[in-house]
């Protein structure tokens, strides 16, 4: 660790400016700056703010993934016939709009990484808000990873047909040899997103550019291939009208879950915006706008995907299904460009994965953060600790990653326990997006002060209504099994894992974490240590206090911020160390 600043035995310290606020009202609209706004919310700054608007909507839009994200959910696409695919995806992506619509109104009014579990305990009534805080930052920690999960599952998908492709099929695709990618997968995620909180922000907007790019790509060569290599294209009737069944479900019933599941599970993880607050400049404004803007491009371009594969597929959709590279967007691109563009096509579609994986860990590791600071997590006080150097939760990061490793092992099983994941994600979040925005509806509705977003008070329960309507349909939707007959290769371990979860959860909030998490808790008295070299902000006001020990290690600080916060000992405001450091470093 850096040495701590002593002079003899005085040791500098730091508290927020703004320990004086009141967190009782939040007023995004009043506050002079994010650092206040965050101070009205309960909180001291501790991470930098290096996300600008369009890099908070490329967490987002990262984390969707279009061309990946779609191309490991097109069997499951298809099973209705190209309807379930185009239409389907169009009108799921429209009431998720409306999901995010309602999300982006929370975000801006209350923009905080916690997002989620802090506005379920602002707006529930007080005798059940600690709980039902604690229930949501658990499950929506625990849906993160599952999305983590399913995101890396899909790149290792995704690179084992790359090499299946190489080896004109000859190559046997193991769930061994899925999970020792998967895990190589994870591992690098974790080795990233550990860099500087900076470096981080600049791979958002590279991830826009190679998902447009892929995208472009792909509209650009799949026709023109299909042309050159006699792939016919399909008609209208065939793109837009074409309904099958290949699914034992009634053709209702299957066209409903089929055809809403992937545009529900790809336009997903929107939250991570909510999760980035912290982080963001101008947070009350950047965050509704990264969330809308991520889900309304995601709409409208994935539309144009399905049209795109639909018309590009050829006629034999069995066949697509049934590919022996176990992934149809594989054959597809097989069919239309040759054996090497489809090796290229489908690596730089596993690049693209990657970085969504990069992306959501990132975000899982400021929920993670965010909800271990306030207690609510086995090893909180470990977990919340942030590097001040890179302005990055580094323990958060690796207890998602661990997470995810462990969560993974259901590849092992087979596809169909690894789809869990899927479903898992989807559930998980729907009941964390869903629990804020109904409290906020009923019995927060006096405490709601809109931001800078916000569409009226009209509109705004009307959407929050119909939110609430397809939320509580979807979570029923995503237990259902790929088949009504149900046995050990066809079931949806998903209504097990999901609840089993709660459950686990439950038990351990009883039986541990109740004497311990009372909701959000504000940290604006804390103080904080002042190392060597380390940048003091303008929004921190520097201390001295008298030690009788020298403080060398992680443990003595520990002690010594005990001692101050017991009133043990008395921190004195220090002019003389403002104005030696500065103002930039102490």
């Amino acid at each position: 660790m850096s040495k701590s600043i002593t002079s003899g035995q005085e040791i500098t310290v730091t508290y927020s400016k703004y320990r004086g606020v009141q967190h009782d009202f939040i007023d995004a609209k009043t506050a002079e700056n994010d650092n206040e706004l965050l101070a009205q919310i309960g909180y001291k700054q501790e991470l930098r703010r290096q996300f600008s608007t369009v890099q908070v909507f490329g967490v987002a839009f990262s984390i969707m993934g279009l061309l990946p994200s779609i191309a490991s959910v097109l069997t499951q696409a298809l099973t209705g016939g190209t309807t379930t695919l185009v239409w389907g995806w169009f009108l799921a992506s429209f009431f998720v709009l409306l999901i995010g619509i309602s999300m982006a109104e929370m975000g801006s009014a209350v923009p905080t990484s916690g997002g989620l579990f802090y506005w379920t305990y602002f707006y529930a009534p007080e005798n059940i808000r600690v709980f039902l805080s604690y229930m949501i930052g658990n499950t929506n920690s625990v849906a993160l990873v599952g999305a983590l999960c399913s995101v890396d599952y899909g790149f290792a998908s995704e690179v084992l047909a790359a090499v299946s492709i190489s080896k004109d099929a000859n190559f046997d695709i193991t769930n061994a040899k899925t999970y020792g990618v998967y895990a190589a997968c994870v591992v690098s995620h974790i080795a990233v997103t550990c860099f500087a909180s900076g470096f981080v922000s600049r791979l958002q907007s590279f991830s826009i550019i190679c998902n447009l790019g892929l995208i472009v790509l792909f509209f650009i060569a799949l026709p023109i291939g299909c042309k050159v290599n006699g792939v016919p294209f399909n008609d209208g009737s065939f793109i837009f009208s074409n309904n099958q069944q290949y699914s034992d479900w009634t053709p209702g019933f299957n066209w409903v879950m089929n055809g809403f599941m992937p545009a529900v599970w790809t336009i997903g993880a929107f939250d991570s915006c909510v999760h980035m607050s912290e982080e963001a400049r101008n947070a009350s404004r950047s965050v509704p706008l990264g969330i809308i803007g991520s889900i309304s491009s995601c709409y409208i371009l994935g539309f144009f995907i399905c049209i795109v594969i639909a018309a590009c597929m050829g006629p034999d959709i069995p066949a697509i299904m049934g590919t022996a590279f176990k992934n149809p967007i594989a054959q597809i691109i097989y069919n239309a460009l040759g054996k090497n563009w489809a090796i290229a096509f489908m690596s730089l579609i596993a690049f693209c994965q990657w970085l969504m994986g990069a992306s959501i860990l990132t975000a899982i590791s400021r929920q993670i953060w965010a909800f271990a600071r306030d207690g609510g997590l086995p090893f909180a006080p470990i977990v919340k600790v942030v590097n001040k150097k890179l302005s990055t939760p580094i323990r958060a990061v690796f207890y998602g990653g661990i997470l995810a490793l462990i969560m993974g092992l259901l590849c092992l099983i087979g596809s169909t326990a690894a789809n869990a994941l899927f479903s898992l994600y989807i559930a998980g979040n729907y009941i964390s997006w869903g629990t804020p925005i109904f409290m906020r509806l009923t019995w927060g509705k006096h405490k709601f002060v809109p931001g800078r977003f916000y569409t009226g008070d009209v509109m705004s329960p009307i959407i929050g209504w119909t939110t609430c309507a397809f939320i509580a349909f979807i979570v029923v939707l995503v237990m259902f099994p790929a088949n009504p007959t149900v046995d050990k290769t066809t079931m949806n371990y998903t209504v097990v894992i999901t609840p089993g979860s709660m459950i686990l959860a439950v038990i351990y909030y009883y039986a541990y974490a109740k004497g311990r998490y009372q909701g959000p808790k504000s940290n604006l008295d804390e103080p904080d240590i002042v190392h060597e070299n380390e940048k003091i902000d303008d929004d921190r006001d520097l201390y001295v206090v008298q030690s009788a020990t020298q403080i060398k290690t992680h443990k003595d600080e520990q002690e010594l911020l005990r001692s101050i916060k017991s009133g043990a000992l008395e921190p004195v405001m220090s002019i003389t160390e403002r104005i030696h450091s500065g103002k930039e470093s102490a």
